[in-house]
């Protein structure tokens, strides 16, 4: 095998760690994808013309970071209901939804080294990486490569175009944002340390069984809902109760598959009864339940059917 060919085995074997660090500065794996897939073609085109002035792993990066970056510098932060806005006075059924482009998204397993996965696992929390979304672009690239990826100050200024000095003022400031950043988020997400499986069973019987008395004693006093690309989102026992009434309609006869998020937490994807075929359950949503104390402190549906397909899962399933 020739030189160039080992090189590109190298690209390869970077793929999952690179999408995973692309994921954490955009929020969205879709556009992470597309983020890693621009850095492959620009590696191809410019290999022959690599200098050899630091790693080839250090210049990927210098790539796929700058592409980041640009991608930031033209959008709108990221952010979950929670974050947006107070929950609903009024208990309706949502209406109002932003584009998926405001919204961070959930993300699958990237394939990485489970050491590796296990003790970056916490900053892959959906809080986390709407903390990160606070941050000025390139402080959020200098933590994610310090404080998730052990990265040199050396190679993160290589990889940034930044002197050291640099990297070490602009890791201070985003650490301190992210230690004085208080998102709703955050607070909801102080989960016990590991998921209470019985009660997330008993969360799928009730939700498919759509027993809502069940449903709604599983969660905290003050427990929430959110349903993104839907603004609005719900708080508190009576409302989750006259929210799940004016749902029934639309979520009757449900049924969930097991998944999982964000470095190998448990979810449920959500197929609902297709209006075409009576037999058919088509995509609708990835429920992702926090729980504190026995109880469920946030249950999030991410409703979006495209990613199924990222999680692969199938188009349909049959009653």
């Amino acid at each position: 095998m020739n030189e160039t060919a080992l090189d590109l085995q190298l690209l390869e074997k970077l793929k999952p760690e690179l999408t995973s660090f692309c994921y954490r500065m955009l929020g969205s794996i879709d556009d992470a994808d597309d983020a890693v897939q621009e850095t492959y073609i620009r590696v191809w085109q410019n290999w022959n013309s690599f200098r050899q002035e630091s790693s080839h792993k250090t210049w990927i990066y210098r790539i796929a970071s700058n592409l980041c970056l640009d991608k930031l510098r033209q959008a709108e932060r990221r952010t979950l209901p929670v974050d947006l806005s107070d929950p609903a006075v009024s208990i309706v059924e949502p209406r109002e939804t932003l584009p998926d482009s405001s919204w961070i998204w959930i993300a699958p397993d990237f394939g990485e080294n489970p050491e590796d996965v296990l003790i970056r696992k916490d900053t892959l929390q959906l809080c986390f990486i709407a903390l990160l979304q606070t941050l000025p672009p390139r402080q959020r690239a200098v933590l994610i490569l310090k404080d998730v990826f052990d990265w040199s100050s050396k190679q993160i200024a290589e990889a940034l175009g930044m002197s050291p000095a640099a990297v070490n003022s602009a890791l201070q400031r985003a650490r301190e944002t992210m230690n004085r950043t208080k998102l709703r988020s955050d607070e909801l997400s102080r989960m016990d340390d590991e998921p209470d499986r019985e009660l997330l069973s008993r969360y799928v019987e009730a939700f498919e069984q759509f027993d809502i008395d069940a449903l709604v004693a599983l969660f905290h006093e003050e427990g929430c809902l959110s349903m993104p690309p839907f603004a609005m989102w719900v708080q508190g026992k009576d409302d989750l109760f006259k929210f799940f009434s004016l749902t029934r309609w639309h979520c009757e006869g449900s049924r969930f598959l097991p998944v999982t998020v964000n470095g190998g937490y448990p979810a449920y994807a959500q197929y609902v009864p297709s209006p075409e075929e009576a037999s058919v359950l088509i995509p609708w949503g990835i429920h992702v339940i926090e729980i504190r104390d026995k109880k469920i402190r946030h249950a999030q549906n991410f409703i979006n059917a495209k990613l199924f397909s990222r999680f692969g899962l199938p188009d349909q399933i049959h009653r």
